[in-house]
């Protein structure tokens, strides 16, 4: 109700504002006009495209477009055709365009447009907020186990890892509920404050990532403290075309089989596709545990959309399904031969050693997860008054199972979390440069946890609201934007009690009469959090090949739930997970610097940032009065959520470098570092040397890549490349060493290599793509500091010197896309 009545709410004030709406709605514009090169020769297929509207139109074989029915008002419009380099043009659709344009070949690679961290689709250099984005090549052409692996090289991010396909996204040293993931705009809800679980989302449905390093909060609410990873889906068909493919690849390290189709059509203004994905793999090796058992995988997605685009708008509707069994690994081994052993009773008296055959199957074990994600969404863009009003509607169902039972199927947590988000946006009409947007989104909470035998959280249902508004002020070089939000999170969890079933043996949920005599896990506990958050932010565009930005963000983030009320063992960490009631919100304050200069040859982006944290809550490890680990439960270390102020600081760089007259030849190089120090808590005195760092945060690493881009080879090879790339991550010594909560962590470097082409048949069509991909070739044996897997270790100090489980060995792959083609 509060949902509804704040939607009628923000029509109304929109059609109070417009009093013009009812000569202006029906208003509709064209853009039409010519493409081509310099030297004057048609692009047929290029493309022009409307993001805000998704809205776009191909070019003939003449070269000429014809987009119609755009509403009237200011749009981002964006030209684009492969090898040339984008353009991008704010038009004012007061009456019908006819615009030229000549493109020039592309030396440069770059993003021109993101739709992420603003109110309305932006130049990326003209953004204030610090961003940056990754597109499909970039995607296949890196070898990658999932769509989060898939952007950790990018500059800023790095990632959390429970084995090959558990991976959550970090940006400039934060994570889990401190980013927030969204697919086609919409926020991801799937358990975020779990760390052995990755993100429900089919890599090969995603076209294009834009990553916002920064408090995001002004448009996302709580959860974007840190930043947004946004992942996008192809735009549609042009009109009259159904486009598809069949991905075929084959990974040799943990013998990954990944099959995937796609289909997508555009017809009579109905737009339609559809992706079905399936994979499979057994045990990782490196080479110091040889294959690491209980880390296989089976996963299986699905999705689907259909959108209808008119006079009056756009409506879309989508549905995606991430089905995935995947393994728990403990670490367990014997301690003689440091082979990985099994749990087969619950008694546990005796583990037997993993037999190689075991450690080779693709047969999924019965200590694993089966984790469920549905996702409903309907995006939709009304033309209302002078301006557009956005509805987005979404929910999801996440069910998640921890088999930890090894005699019985019967699942140990079991969590059932159904979510309904909402965001509701009003584009004023620009005037004078000015844009301002308002709006209000969050989402509606209701997780169940009773239906398992283990409990680490109670059952809980939380509400929250955030009413914004954004301005930008568009100038000819400059770009001024900032906003104010409000947000009010209403969280309420249940008592929980639990007895031993008769039936199993092991505890389940009781209610009513029968929680006389009953443990009493978890009170009653209702809290309303609450907070402001804003940015304000400027480029200037000095001239073409130099600019500059600068942002101020306040970030805010309400705690989660296993912050607040966690109590008992995390399955699959190898933790007893204990929480604060008493955690105050997060808010952080943070500067960004940066700078770009790009000229035909060389790209330079710079950017520099400072954030403090107030209330910064962090996972400690601890010790009992003996100074040995604190055992509540055997076999699970104990760990408890603590809060103190922190500061982040560093920055990313990168250069590109394609050298005359060697356009073809790209020498890409980036760093990026971050340094976390931990303030403590105000009052308390100066912290001891082992605590004065934060836990979980990256070394400075820095990437080389040198590749060869070939359009054309003979009759057969076109758009081929080759590459070779060097990775360097640094010894990371600052750590948070307090209770033996982290090690240091040595430094290590990576090699990789990869080639690949499309094959073209007797016409000059591509066939098929194919590339083969290898990822650390010297089979370096390394443990990534944000590897969860680095503390599985039942014997600390053994005599082999090498404690705790490595990161994944030398792997190879190949990959084969196959383009459908359908008669138009």
């Amino acid at each position: 109700m509060k949902i509804l009545l704040s939607i009628l709410v923000l029509v109304a004030v929109s059609l109070v504002m417009n009093p013009v709406y009812a000569q202006k709605k029906s208003l509709r514009y064209s853009l039409s006009g010519k493409i081509t090169d310099t030297s004057g020769a048609p692009l047929a297929g290029a493309s022009v495209y409307i993001p805000d509207l998704k809205k776009g139109s191909i070019a003939d074989a003449n070269g000429n477009y014809n987009l119609t029915n755009v509403p009237a008002g200011t749009y981002l419009v964006e030209i684009k055709y492969i090898g040339y380099k984008t353009i991008t043009q704010n038009i004012d659709f007061d009456q019908n365009k006819t615009e030229n344009f000549s493109m020039q070949i592309a030396v440069v690679e770059e993003s021109a447009i993101v739709v992420t961290g603003s109110s309305r689709a932006s130049s990326i250099i003209r953004n204030p907020v610090p961003i940056v984005a990754v597109n499909k090549k970039f995607l296949q052409q890196n070898l990658n186990t999932n769509i989060i692996d898939a952007i950790a090289t990018v500059p800023g991010v790095s990632e959390v890892t429970t084995g090959p396909n558990v991976s959550k996204p970090f940006i400039r040293g934060l994570g889990f509920n401190r980013i927030l993931t969204l697919y086609d705009g919409v926020r991801l809800e799937g358990q975020q404050w779990g760390d052995e679980h990755g993100i429900e989302v089919d890599e090969n449905t995603v076209d294009r990532v834009e990553v916002v390093k920064g408090p995001a909060s002004l448009i996302y609410g709580s959860d974007a403290l840190a930043g947004v990873v946004n992942l996008i889906p192809a735009n549609p068909p042009a009109p009259g075309k159904i486009v598809g493919n069949i991905l075929n690849e084959y990974q040799t390290n943990n013998r990954l089989i990944e099959n995937s189709a796609t289909i997508a059509g555009n017809t009579n203004d109905i737009t339609w596709g559809g992706t079905f994905t399936h994979k499979m793999a057994t045990n990782y090796k490196d080479k110091y545990d040889g294959r690491v058992y209980n880390t296989g995988f089976a996963e299986t997605d699905a999705s689907a959309n259909l959108g209808i685009n008119k006079n009056w708008g756009y409506s879309h509707f989508g549905f995606s399904m991430f089905n995935d069994l995947q393994e728990i690994p403990d670490g367990s081994r014997d301690s003689a031969t440091r082979k990985f052993t099994k749990q087969i009773t619950e008694a546990d008296t005796f583990r037997p050693i993993v037999s190689n055959a075991e450690l080779n199957s693709y047969k999924i074990s019965a200590l694993h997860q089966h984790v469920q994600h549905y996702d409903f969404y309907d995006a939709n863009s009304f033309d209302l008054g002078s301006g557009r009003l956005a509805v987005n509607l979404a929910f999801q169902k996440s069910i998640r199972r921890e088999f930890s039972h090894p005699e019985v199927q019967i699942p140990g947590l079991y969590l059932m979390l159904n979510t309904y988000t909402y965001d509701t946006k009003y584009y004023f009409n620009e005037k004078n440069g000015f844009s301002v947007t308002a709006g209000i989104n969050g989402m509606y909470q209701d997780n169940n946890v009773t239906k398992g035998t283990e409990y680490i959280i109670p059952s809980y249902r939380q509400f929250d609201v955030g009413p914004f508004v954004y301005i930008t002020k568009r100038m000819d070089k400059m770009e001024i934007s900032g906003g104010l939000r409000y947000d009010v999170s209403d969280y309420n969890s249940q008592d929980l009690y639990a007895s031993t079933d008769p039936a199993t043996g092991f505890d389940h949920v009781v209610t009513g009469k029968d929680t006389a005599g009953a443990q009493h896990l978890f009170s009653a506990y209702k809290h309303t959090f609450s907070g402001m958050s804003g940015s304000i932010g400027l480029s200037y565009k000095f001239n073409d090949q130099f600019s500059m930005k600068a942002n101020l963000g306040r970030g805010y983030r309400a705690p989660n739930v296993s912050e607040i009320s966690a109590n008992g063992v995390h399955p699959g960490t190898n933790m007893y997970q204990i929480g604060n009631l008493n955690f105050k919100p997060e808010f952080s304050l943070q500067e960004d610097l940066g700078a770009t200069f790009n000229s035909t040859h060389v790209t330079i982006n710079a950017d520099v940032f400072n954030n403090n944290i107030q209330n910064y809550i962090y996972n400690e490890k601890l010790d009992n009065a003996a100074g040995q680990d604190s055992i509540i439960v055997p076999g699970n270390q104990t760990f408890k959520f603590v809060a103190a102020r922190a500061n982040l600081y560093g920055g990313e760089l990168s250069i590109d470098v394609h050298p005359h007259p060697w356009d073809w030849l790209h020498f890409e190089n980036s760093l990026s570092m971050v340094y976390a120090v931990n303030r403590g808590v105000a009052g308390e005195g100066e912290l001891s040397d082992s605590a004065k760092y934060l836990p979980f945060i990256p070394p400075l690493h820095t990437i080389s890549e040198l590749r060869a881009n070939i359009k054309k080879a003979g009759n057969i090879f076109a758009n081929a490349f080759v590459k070779v790339q060097f990775e360097v991550y640094a010894t990371q010594n600052r750590v948070y060493l307090l209770n033996n909560t982290e090690t240091p962590t040595p430094g290590y470097q990576l090699f990789n290599a990869g080639f690949g082409t499309d094959i073209l048949n007797k016409k000059g069509k591509p066939m098929f793509n194919i590339s083969f991909l290898g990822n650390n070739l010297f089979d370096v044996a390394y443990q990534s500091g944000l590897n969860r897997l680095k503390y599985f270790e039942p014997y600390p100090g053994n005599f082999t010197g090498h404690d705790g489980i490595y990161n994944m060995g030398r792997n190879f792959s190949i990959k084969v896309n196959v383009p459908l083609r359908f008669k138009e």
